[in-house]
Protein backbone atom coordinates (compact mmCIF):
# COMPACT_ATOMS: atom_id res chain seq x y z
CA UNK A 1 0.00 0.00 0.00
CA UNK A 2 1.85 2.89 -1.06
CA UNK A 3 2.23 5.83 1.44
CA UNK A 4 2.34 9.70 0.69
CA UNK A 5 2.59 12.75 3.22
CA UNK A 6 1.51 16.18 1.83
CA UNK A 7 2.67 19.70 3.83
CA UNK A 8 0.18 22.77 2.99
CA UNK A 9 2.14 25.39 3.77
CA UNK A 10 -0.65 28.61 4.22
CA UNK A 11 -0.57 32.06 5.49
CA UNK A 12 -2.58 31.23 8.42
CA UNK A 13 -1.61 27.20 9.43
CA UNK A 14 0.65 24.60 8.63
CA UNK A 15 -0.97 21.31 7.77
CA UNK A 16 0.62 17.81 7.65
CA UNK A 17 -1.44 14.77 6.73
CA UNK A 18 0.30 11.12 5.79
CA UNK A 19 -1.92 8.17 3.89
CA UNK A 20 -2.37 5.10 2.74
CA UNK A 21 -3.71 4.94 -0.57
CA UNK A 22 -5.27 1.47 -1.91
CA UNK A 23 -7.61 1.48 -5.13
CA UNK A 24 -10.96 1.11 -4.62
CA UNK A 25 -10.70 1.65 -0.66
CA UNK A 26 -11.27 5.33 1.21
CA UNK A 27 -7.83 6.66 2.31
CA UNK A 28 -6.31 6.08 5.62
CA UNK A 29 -5.06 8.46 7.31
CA UNK A 30 -2.01 7.49 9.35
CA UNK A 31 -0.74 10.68 10.81
CA UNK A 32 -3.17 14.28 10.72
CA UNK A 33 -1.25 17.84 11.85
CA UNK A 34 -1.94 21.46 12.12
CA UNK A 35 0.02 24.13 13.45
CA UNK A 36 -1.11 28.00 13.74
CA UNK A 37 2.04 30.21 12.67
CA UNK A 38 0.18 32.89 11.07
CA UNK A 39 3.14 33.23 8.71
CA UNK A 40 0.78 35.99 6.64
CA UNK A 41 0.83 38.48 9.52
CA UNK A 42 4.49 39.80 8.84
CA UNK A 43 4.02 39.79 4.99
CA UNK A 44 1.26 41.65 4.79
CA UNK A 45 2.01 43.85 7.23
CA UNK A 46 6.00 44.61 5.98
CA UNK A 47 6.23 42.57 2.16
CA UNK A 48 8.36 40.12 3.85
CA UNK A 49 8.24 36.97 6.25
CA UNK A 50 10.08 37.90 9.67
CA UNK A 51 12.67 35.86 10.65
CA UNK A 52 11.01 35.46 13.70
CA UNK A 53 7.63 33.95 11.55
CA UNK A 54 10.62 31.79 9.32
CA UNK A 55 12.39 29.84 12.63
CA UNK A 56 8.98 29.01 13.74
CA UNK A 57 7.66 27.70 10.45
CA UNK A 58 10.95 25.70 10.28
CA UNK A 59 10.29 24.10 13.58
CA UNK A 60 7.05 23.20 12.77
CA UNK A 61 8.70 21.37 9.73
CA UNK A 62 11.03 19.66 10.97
CA UNK A 63 8.58 18.72 14.01
CA UNK A 64 6.35 17.35 11.03
CA UNK A 65 9.02 15.73 8.86
CA UNK A 66 9.77 13.94 12.00
CA UNK A 67 6.54 12.38 11.70
CA UNK A 68 5.93 11.66 7.94
CA UNK A 69 9.36 9.86 7.59
CA UNK A 70 8.76 7.66 10.68
CA UNK A 71 5.83 6.14 8.44
CA UNK A 72 7.75 5.18 5.24
CA UNK A 73 6.17 7.22 2.64
CA UNK A 74 6.78 7.24 -0.94
CA UNK A 75 6.48 10.42 -2.23
CA UNK A 76 5.76 13.75 -0.26
CA UNK A 77 4.61 16.94 -1.61
CA UNK A 78 4.97 20.43 0.47
CA UNK A 79 3.53 23.24 -0.79
CA UNK A 80 3.32 27.05 0.24
CA UNK A 81 0.52 29.36 -0.82
CA UNK A 82 -0.73 33.01 -0.98
CA UNK A 83 1.62 34.55 1.72
CA UNK A 84 4.51 33.09 0.35
CA UNK A 85 3.66 34.10 -3.37
CA UNK A 86 3.43 37.35 -2.12
CA UNK A 87 6.41 37.72 0.18
CA UNK A 88 9.84 39.56 -1.06
CA UNK A 89 12.40 36.87 0.28
CA UNK A 90 10.68 33.46 -1.39
CA UNK A 91 14.62 32.13 -1.62
CA UNK A 92 15.11 32.25 1.65
CA UNK A 93 12.26 30.92 2.71
CA UNK A 94 12.18 28.39 -0.06
CA UNK A 95 15.39 26.88 0.82
CA UNK A 96 15.28 26.92 5.03
CA UNK A 97 11.42 25.33 4.96
CA UNK A 98 12.76 23.00 2.45
CA UNK A 99 15.68 21.86 4.73
CA UNK A 100 13.38 21.68 7.60
CA UNK A 101 10.74 20.01 5.91
CA UNK A 102 13.10 17.21 4.36
CA UNK A 103 11.64 17.83 0.56
CA UNK A 104 11.54 20.79 -1.50
CA UNK A 105 8.97 23.14 -0.86
CA UNK A 106 7.19 24.97 -4.35
CA UNK A 107 5.28 28.11 -4.10
CA UNK A 108 1.87 27.33 -6.49
CA UNK A 109 0.05 29.59 -8.10
CA UNK A 110 -3.23 30.42 -7.28
CA UNK A 111 -5.08 27.95 -10.28
CA UNK A 112 -3.12 25.15 -8.98
CA UNK A 113 -3.90 25.83 -5.05
CA UNK A 114 -7.48 25.62 -6.37
CA UNK A 115 -7.15 22.67 -8.39
CA UNK A 116 -5.36 20.82 -5.42
CA UNK A 117 -8.99 21.72 -3.65
CA UNK A 118 -10.75 20.41 -5.73
CA UNK A 119 -9.06 17.38 -5.94
CA UNK A 120 -8.96 17.08 -1.90
CA UNK A 121 -12.94 17.42 -2.26
CA UNK A 122 -13.66 15.07 -4.92
CA UNK A 123 -11.78 13.09 -3.51
CA UNK A 124 -13.47 12.87 -0.34
CA UNK A 125 -17.43 13.57 -1.43
CA UNK A 126 -17.52 13.05 -5.55
CA UNK A 127 -20.38 14.59 -7.01
CA UNK A 128 -21.04 13.29 -10.04
CA UNK A 129 -23.93 14.47 -11.96
CA UNK A 130 -23.31 17.96 -10.42
CA UNK A 131 -22.79 21.23 -10.47
CA UNK A 132 -20.88 22.29 -8.03
CA UNK A 133 -19.16 25.68 -6.43
CA UNK A 134 -16.19 24.85 -4.09
CA UNK A 135 -15.16 28.27 -1.69
CA UNK A 136 -12.16 27.70 0.26
CA UNK A 137 -10.91 30.48 2.77
CA UNK A 138 -7.53 30.47 3.23
CA UNK A 139 -5.22 32.78 5.76
CA UNK A 140 -4.39 35.09 2.24
CA UNK A 141 -6.32 34.20 -0.14
CA UNK A 142 -10.07 32.26 -1.05
CA UNK A 143 -10.57 29.97 -4.28
CA UNK A 144 -13.40 29.91 -5.89
CA UNK A 145 -14.18 26.39 -8.02
CA UNK A 146 -16.67 25.89 -10.95
CA UNK A 147 -17.02 21.99 -11.82
CA UNK A 148 -19.28 19.91 -13.01
CA UNK A 149 -19.71 16.38 -12.71
CA UNK A 150 -16.83 15.58 -10.77
CA UNK A 151 -14.65 17.84 -13.29
CA UNK A 152 -13.28 21.25 -12.86
CA UNK A 153 -14.38 24.00 -15.41
CA UNK A 154 -13.25 27.24 -14.26
CA UNK A 155 -11.01 28.47 -10.60
CA UNK A 156 -10.43 31.96 -9.24
CA UNK A 157 -7.69 32.64 -6.85
CA UNK A 158 -8.77 36.20 -4.64
CA UNK A 159 -6.91 37.91 -2.00
CA UNK A 160 -9.84 37.56 0.40
CA UNK A 161 -7.80 35.15 2.74
CA UNK A 162 -9.23 36.19 6.94
CA UNK A 163 -5.26 36.83 7.92
CA UNK A 164 -5.02 39.58 5.18
CA UNK A 165 -8.44 41.04 5.82
CA UNK A 166 -8.25 41.47 9.50
CA UNK A 167 -4.54 43.08 8.82
CA UNK A 168 -6.68 45.30 6.10
CA UNK A 169 -9.68 46.61 7.74
CA UNK A 170 -10.00 45.30 11.31
CA UNK A 171 -8.55 47.92 13.01
CA UNK A 172 -10.51 47.62 16.39
CA UNK A 173 -12.06 44.72 18.95
CA UNK A 174 -14.36 44.63 18.22
CA UNK A 175 -14.31 45.98 14.67
CA UNK A 176 -16.20 49.31 14.26
CA UNK A 177 -18.99 48.92 12.00
CA UNK A 178 -16.94 51.32 9.22
CA UNK A 179 -14.39 49.36 9.24
CA UNK A 180 -17.29 45.99 8.53
CA UNK A 181 -18.12 48.03 6.04
CA UNK A 182 -15.20 48.88 3.73
CA UNK A 183 -14.63 45.36 4.23
CA UNK A 184 -17.39 44.07 3.11
CA UNK A 185 -17.46 46.45 0.07
CA UNK A 186 -13.71 44.92 -1.02
CA UNK A 187 -14.86 41.06 -0.90
CA UNK A 188 -17.62 41.93 -3.09
CA UNK A 189 -15.46 44.10 -5.48
CA UNK A 190 -13.42 40.90 -5.25
CA UNK A 191 -15.82 38.53 -5.78
CA UNK A 192 -17.68 40.66 -8.99
CA UNK A 193 -15.73 39.09 -11.36
CA UNK A 194 -16.21 35.60 -10.50
CA UNK A 195 -19.65 35.64 -10.76
CA UNK A 196 -19.81 37.56 -14.06
CA UNK A 197 -17.66 34.79 -15.65
CA UNK A 198 -19.60 31.58 -13.52
CA UNK A 199 -23.18 33.14 -13.14
CA UNK A 200 -25.56 33.91 -10.03
CA UNK A 201 -27.84 30.90 -10.72
CA UNK A 202 -27.62 27.13 -11.86
CA UNK A 203 -25.81 25.48 -8.62
CA UNK A 204 -26.48 22.26 -7.38
CA UNK A 205 -24.72 22.42 -4.23
CA UNK A 206 -22.36 24.61 -2.91
CA UNK A 207 -19.35 23.27 -0.31
CA UNK A 208 -17.33 25.17 1.60
CA UNK A 209 -13.67 23.55 2.84
CA UNK A 210 -11.08 25.38 4.88
CA UNK A 211 -10.51 25.99 9.23
CA UNK A 212 -13.06 28.87 8.95
CA UNK A 213 -15.54 26.47 7.38
CA UNK A 214 -14.94 24.09 9.53
CA UNK A 215 -15.51 26.79 12.43
CA UNK A 216 -18.53 28.05 10.97
CA UNK A 217 -20.22 24.29 10.66
CA UNK A 218 -18.80 23.81 14.22
CA UNK A 219 -20.36 26.89 15.70
CA UNK A 220 -23.41 26.79 14.09
CA UNK A 221 -24.09 22.63 15.02
CA UNK A 222 -22.81 23.75 18.94
CA UNK A 223 -19.60 21.23 18.55
CA UNK A 224 -16.66 21.42 19.73
CA UNK A 225 -13.70 22.08 17.04
CA UNK A 226 -11.80 18.80 18.70
CA UNK A 227 -14.74 17.04 17.11
CA UNK A 228 -15.16 19.02 13.77
CA UNK A 229 -14.49 15.83 11.80
CA UNK A 230 -18.04 14.64 12.91
CA UNK A 231 -19.67 17.41 11.13
CA UNK A 232 -18.31 16.86 7.51
CA UNK A 233 -20.72 17.55 4.97
CA UNK A 234 -23.29 19.15 7.52
CA UNK A 235 -25.24 21.61 5.62
CA UNK A 236 -25.52 25.46 6.78
CA UNK A 237 -27.83 27.58 5.90
CA UNK A 238 -27.25 31.46 4.45
CA UNK A 239 -29.41 32.45 6.99
CA UNK A 240 -27.64 30.76 9.44
CA UNK A 241 -24.43 32.00 8.37
CA UNK A 242 -25.76 35.55 8.59
CA UNK A 243 -26.93 35.14 12.17
CA UNK A 244 -23.26 33.85 13.35
CA UNK A 245 -21.80 36.94 11.25
CA UNK A 246 -24.15 39.40 12.89
CA UNK A 247 -23.53 37.62 16.42
CA UNK A 248 -19.63 37.76 16.11
CA UNK A 249 -19.33 41.20 14.65
CA UNK A 250 -20.19 42.51 17.89
CA UNK A 251 -18.03 40.45 19.95
CA UNK A 252 -14.86 41.64 21.26
CA UNK A 253 -12.39 38.91 21.19
CA UNK A 254 -12.71 37.05 24.56
CA UNK A 255 -16.76 36.90 23.37
CA UNK A 256 -15.23 35.16 20.55
CA UNK A 257 -13.56 32.73 21.77
CA UNK A 258 -16.19 31.83 24.47
CA UNK A 259 -18.69 30.84 21.24
CA UNK A 260 -18.64 26.54 20.94
CA UNK A 261 -17.32 25.62 17.92
CA UNK A 262 -14.64 28.78 17.62
CA UNK A 263 -11.01 27.75 18.77
CA UNK A 264 -9.16 30.76 20.66
CA UNK A 265 -6.73 31.56 17.70
CA UNK A 266 -9.85 31.49 15.03
CA UNK A 267 -11.24 33.95 17.31
CA UNK A 268 -8.88 36.08 16.09
CA UNK A 269 -9.55 36.21 12.56
CA UNK A 270 -13.03 34.19 12.65
CA UNK A 271 -15.25 37.64 11.94
CA UNK A 272 -13.12 38.03 8.41
CA UNK A 273 -13.43 34.81 7.51
CA UNK A 274 -17.40 34.44 8.13
CA UNK A 275 -17.63 37.86 6.07
CA UNK A 276 -16.16 36.55 2.97
CA UNK A 277 -18.12 33.56 3.54
CA UNK A 278 -21.20 35.57 3.71
CA UNK A 279 -20.52 37.11 1.12
CA UNK A 280 -20.09 34.07 -1.14
CA UNK A 281 -23.12 32.70 -0.56
CA UNK A 282 -25.21 36.30 -1.27
CA UNK A 283 -23.60 37.00 -4.25
CA UNK A 284 -23.97 33.34 -5.77
CA UNK A 285 -27.53 33.64 -4.46
CA UNK A 286 -27.25 30.52 -2.73
CA UNK A 287 -29.58 28.94 -0.26
CA UNK A 288 -26.83 27.10 1.74
CA UNK A 289 -23.29 25.51 1.47
CA UNK A 290 -22.17 21.75 2.89
CA UNK A 291 -18.78 21.56 5.07
CA UNK A 292 -16.19 19.12 3.67
CA UNK A 293 -13.14 18.46 5.67
CA UNK A 294 -11.17 18.25 2.86
CA UNK A 295 -8.38 20.91 1.71
CA UNK A 296 -4.80 21.03 0.25
CA UNK A 297 -3.64 18.55 1.43
CA UNK A 298 -6.01 15.99 0.59
CA UNK A 299 -5.82 16.65 -2.98
CA UNK A 300 -1.90 16.54 -2.85
CA UNK A 301 -2.81 13.06 -1.95
CA UNK A 302 -5.00 12.01 -4.41
CA UNK A 303 -2.69 14.09 -6.41
CA UNK A 304 -0.17 11.89 -5.93
CA UNK A 305 -1.40 8.85 -6.16
CA UNK A 306 -2.90 9.10 -9.41
CA UNK A 307 0.31 9.91 -11.08
CA UNK A 308 1.48 6.63 -9.03
CA UNK A 309 4.36 8.45 -7.42
CA UNK A 310 6.76 5.74 -5.94
CA UNK A 311 5.89 2.88 -8.46
CA UNK A 312 9.25 3.59 -10.04
CA UNK A 313 10.66 1.79 -6.56
CA UNK A 314 8.73 -1.39 -7.36
CA UNK A 315 10.01 -1.29 -10.81
CA UNK A 316 13.02 -2.19 -12.10
CA UNK A 317 15.45 1.39 -13.37
CA UNK A 318 16.41 1.53 -17.06
CA UNK A 319 19.81 -0.39 -16.68
CA UNK A 320 17.91 -2.98 -15.40
CA UNK A 321 15.25 -3.55 -17.54
CA UNK A 322 17.97 -3.26 -20.12
CA UNK A 323 19.98 -6.19 -19.23
CA UNK A 324 17.33 -8.82 -18.41
CA UNK A 325 15.88 -7.55 -21.41
CA UNK A 326 18.79 -9.02 -23.34
CA UNK A 327 19.28 -11.88 -22.01
CA UNK A 328 15.88 -13.04 -22.63
CA UNK A 329 16.97 -11.99 -26.43
CA UNK A 330 19.98 -14.43 -25.76
CA UNK A 331 18.01 -17.60 -24.44
CA UNK A 332 15.06 -17.20 -27.51
CA UNK A 333 12.27 -15.87 -25.21
CA UNK A 334 9.35 -13.50 -26.80
CA UNK A 335 10.28 -10.36 -25.82
CA UNK A 336 6.55 -9.37 -26.15
CA UNK A 337 5.20 -12.26 -24.19
CA UNK A 338 7.76 -11.42 -21.34
CA UNK A 339 7.13 -7.79 -21.39
CA UNK A 340 3.39 -8.51 -21.21
CA UNK A 341 3.75 -10.93 -18.46
CA UNK A 342 6.00 -8.13 -16.37
CA UNK A 343 3.74 -5.66 -16.87
CA UNK A 344 0.43 -7.69 -15.65
CA UNK A 345 2.89 -8.85 -13.19
CA UNK A 346 3.60 -5.37 -11.65
CA UNK A 347 -0.05 -4.58 -11.84
CA UNK A 348 -0.80 -7.54 -9.16
CA UNK A 349 2.00 -6.42 -7.12
CA UNK A 350 0.87 -3.35 -6.68
CA UNK A 351 -3.19 -4.31 -6.52
CA UNK A 352 -2.18 -6.86 -4.20
CA UNK A 353 -0.06 -5.22 -1.64
CA UNK A 354 -2.26 -4.78 1.34
CA UNK A 355 -2.48 -8.31 1.18
CA UNK A 356 0.67 -9.09 0.89
CA UNK A 357 2.35 -6.27 2.65
CA UNK A 358 5.55 -6.48 0.90
CA UNK A 359 8.48 -3.80 0.64
CA UNK A 360 8.10 -2.27 -2.52
CA UNK A 361 11.90 -3.52 -3.87
CA UNK A 362 10.40 -7.17 -4.06
CA UNK A 363 8.31 -5.83 -7.03
CA UNK A 364 11.35 -5.87 -8.86
CA UNK A 365 12.56 -8.85 -8.47
CA UNK A 366 9.28 -10.09 -9.90
CA UNK A 367 9.51 -7.87 -13.10
CA UNK A 368 12.45 -9.32 -13.56
CA UNK A 369 11.58 -13.14 -13.07
CA UNK A 370 8.63 -12.15 -15.33
CA UNK A 371 10.96 -11.50 -17.93
CA UNK A 372 13.07 -14.39 -17.17
CA UNK A 373 11.06 -17.28 -16.63
CA UNK A 374 10.66 -18.79 -19.96
CA UNK A 375 14.57 -18.73 -20.54
CA UNK A 376 15.30 -22.67 -19.88
CA UNK A 377 13.05 -23.32 -22.96
CA UNK A 378 16.37 -22.66 -24.66
CA UNK A 379 17.92 -26.24 -22.78
CA UNK A 380 14.68 -28.07 -22.88
CA UNK A 381 10.74 -27.45 -23.07
CA UNK A 382 10.69 -30.32 -20.91
CA UNK A 383 11.04 -29.10 -17.40
CA UNK A 384 11.93 -25.73 -18.04
CA UNK A 385 10.91 -24.14 -15.51
CA UNK A 386 13.61 -26.21 -13.17
CA UNK A 387 16.41 -24.61 -16.18
CA UNK A 388 15.42 -21.27 -15.85
CA UNK A 389 16.47 -21.74 -12.23
CA UNK A 390 19.99 -23.20 -13.40
CA UNK A 391 20.30 -20.16 -15.95
CA UNK A 392 19.57 -17.33 -14.06
CA UNK A 393 20.82 -18.66 -10.74
CA UNK A 394 24.20 -18.77 -12.96
CA UNK A 395 24.16 -15.99 -14.73
CA UNK A 396 26.00 -12.69 -14.28
CA UNK A 397 23.06 -10.02 -14.25
CA UNK A 398 24.81 -6.49 -13.51
CA UNK A 399 22.01 -4.41 -11.36
CA UNK A 400 21.56 -7.24 -9.01
CA UNK A 401 23.14 -8.32 -5.57
CA UNK A 402 23.86 -12.17 -5.73
CA UNK A 403 20.87 -12.90 -3.43
CA UNK A 404 18.91 -10.96 -5.11
CA UNK A 405 19.56 -13.07 -7.97
CA UNK A 406 18.71 -15.93 -6.35
CA UNK A 407 15.58 -15.38 -5.52
CA UNK A 408 15.09 -14.16 -9.10
CA UNK A 409 16.07 -17.24 -10.45
CA UNK A 410 13.69 -19.40 -7.55
CA UNK A 411 10.91 -17.26 -9.07
CA UNK A 412 11.62 -18.68 -12.35
CA UNK A 413 11.63 -22.13 -10.81
CA UNK A 414 8.47 -22.06 -9.01
CA UNK A 415 6.48 -20.26 -11.54
CA UNK A 416 4.89 -23.09 -12.45
CA UNK A 417 4.48 -27.19 -11.20
CA UNK A 418 5.05 -27.70 -7.24
CA UNK A 419 4.89 -24.61 -4.58
CA UNK A 420 8.06 -24.93 -2.42
CA UNK A 421 8.48 -27.54 0.30
CA UNK A 422 10.58 -28.30 3.27
CA UNK A 423 12.51 -31.16 0.84
CA UNK A 424 13.72 -28.34 -1.75
CA UNK A 425 17.11 -27.61 0.06
CA UNK A 426 17.28 -24.50 -2.15
CA UNK A 427 14.01 -22.90 -0.44
CA UNK A 428 15.19 -24.01 3.24
CA UNK A 429 18.38 -21.63 2.57
CA UNK A 430 16.48 -19.05 2.35
CA UNK A 431 15.85 -16.59 5.17
CA UNK A 432 12.28 -16.19 6.77
CA UNK A 433 12.29 -13.29 4.80
CA UNK A 434 13.11 -14.29 1.94
CA UNK A 435 10.75 -17.26 2.06
CA UNK A 436 8.13 -15.08 3.05
CA UNK A 437 8.69 -12.75 -0.60
CA UNK A 438 9.04 -15.68 -2.99
CA UNK A 439 5.82 -17.60 -1.75
CA UNK A 440 3.66 -14.00 -1.89
CA UNK A 441 5.36 -13.57 -5.44
CA UNK A 442 4.79 -16.99 -6.98
CA UNK A 443 1.07 -17.03 -7.61
CA UNK A 444 1.63 -13.47 -9.07
CA UNK A 445 3.94 -14.33 -11.31
CA UNK A 446 1.75 -17.71 -11.97
CA UNK A 447 -1.30 -15.64 -12.64
CA UNK A 448 0.43 -12.41 -14.94
CA UNK A 449 1.85 -15.72 -16.99
CA UNK A 450 -1.14 -17.59 -17.68
CA UNK A 451 -3.37 -14.38 -18.27
CA UNK A 452 -0.71 -14.41 -20.95
CA UNK A 453 -1.60 -18.15 -21.97
CA UNK A 454 -1.99 -17.99 -26.02
CA UNK A 455 1.17 -15.57 -26.51
CA UNK A 456 -1.03 -13.50 -28.86
CA UNK A 457 -1.88 -9.93 -28.50
CA UNK A 458 -5.90 -10.89 -27.01
CA UNK A 459 -4.99 -9.06 -23.78
CA UNK A 460 -5.59 -5.73 -23.60
CA UNK A 461 -4.97 -4.61 -19.95
CA UNK A 462 -5.98 -6.51 -17.04
CA UNK A 463 -7.70 -4.37 -13.50
CA UNK A 464 -7.73 -6.31 -10.20
CA UNK A 465 -10.02 -5.63 -7.38
CA UNK A 466 -10.56 -6.86 -3.66
CA UNK A 467 -14.19 -7.26 -3.61
CA UNK A 468 -16.01 -9.17 -0.69
CA UNK A 469 -13.17 -11.58 0.45
CA UNK A 470 -11.74 -12.48 -3.03
CA UNK A 471 -9.37 -11.19 -5.84
CA UNK A 472 -11.60 -10.03 -9.09
CA UNK A 473 -9.42 -10.24 -12.29
CA UNK A 474 -11.40 -7.85 -14.85
CA UNK A 475 -9.61 -9.10 -18.69
CA UNK A 476 -10.27 -5.96 -21.11
CA UNK A 477 -9.66 -7.84 -24.39
CA UNK A 478 -10.27 -7.40 -28.07
CA UNK A 479 -11.30 -11.07 -28.74
CA UNK A 480 -12.04 -14.35 -27.06
CA UNK A 481 -10.21 -15.08 -23.92
CA UNK A 482 -11.21 -18.52 -23.02
CA UNK A 483 -7.87 -20.28 -22.61
CA UNK A 484 -6.30 -17.04 -20.55
CA UNK A 485 -9.39 -17.27 -17.89
CA UNK A 486 -9.19 -21.40 -17.48
CA UNK A 487 -5.43 -20.47 -17.38
CA UNK A 488 -5.55 -18.09 -14.80
CA UNK A 489 -8.52 -19.77 -12.90
CA UNK A 490 -6.33 -23.40 -12.78
CA UNK A 491 -3.29 -20.84 -11.32
CA UNK A 492 -5.62 -19.72 -8.81
CA UNK A 493 -5.49 -22.77 -6.78
CA UNK A 494 -1.39 -21.91 -5.52
CA UNK A 495 -2.95 -17.78 -4.81
CA UNK A 496 -6.09 -19.42 -2.61
CA UNK A 497 -3.31 -22.01 -1.11
CA UNK A 498 -0.83 -18.85 -0.52
CA UNK A 499 -3.13 -15.83 0.00
CA UNK A 500 -6.31 -18.11 1.39
CA UNK A 501 -8.44 -16.36 -1.31
CA UNK A 502 -10.07 -17.64 -4.04
CA UNK A 503 -9.71 -15.96 -7.96
CA UNK A 504 -12.31 -15.32 -10.50
CA UNK A 505 -11.52 -13.89 -13.95
CA UNK A 506 -14.22 -11.92 -15.77
CA UNK A 507 -14.07 -10.30 -18.95
CA UNK A 508 -14.71 -6.76 -18.78
CA UNK A 509 -17.68 -5.53 -20.66
CA UNK A 510 -17.16 -3.88 -23.71
CA UNK A 511 -17.23 0.02 -23.76
CA UNK A 512 -19.81 1.41 -26.31
CA UNK A 513 -19.20 3.47 -28.94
Amino acid sequence: MPRYAAIDIGSNSIRMEAAEVVPGQPVRILASEREVTRLGESVFRSGSVSEEALKATCAVLARMCGLYRRLDVVGVRAVATSAIRDTRNQREFVARASEAAGAPVEIISGREEARLIHLGAESNWPQAGKRTLIFDIGGGSAEIIASEGGRLREAFSKPLGAVRLREIFLKDDPPAQRQLHQMQEYIREKLASAVAKLGRTGWDRAIATSATAAAVASAVARVQRAKRDEIDRLRVSTSQVRRLYERIAELNLVGRRAVTGIGPRRAEIIVPGVAVLLEFLSEFHLPAVFYSRAGVRDGIIADLAARNVGAELSRLDREQRREVEEMSRRYGVSLEHARKVANISSLLFTALQPLHELPPASGKLLEAAAYLHDVGHFVSNIGHHKHSYYVVANSDIAGFTERERTLIAMLCRYHRKSLPSPVHNAFQSLSVDEKRTLMMTIPILRLADNLDRSHEPRIQRVECHLRDGEVVLQVHSRGDVDLEQWAAERAGEAFRQVYNRPVTVEKARAMRA
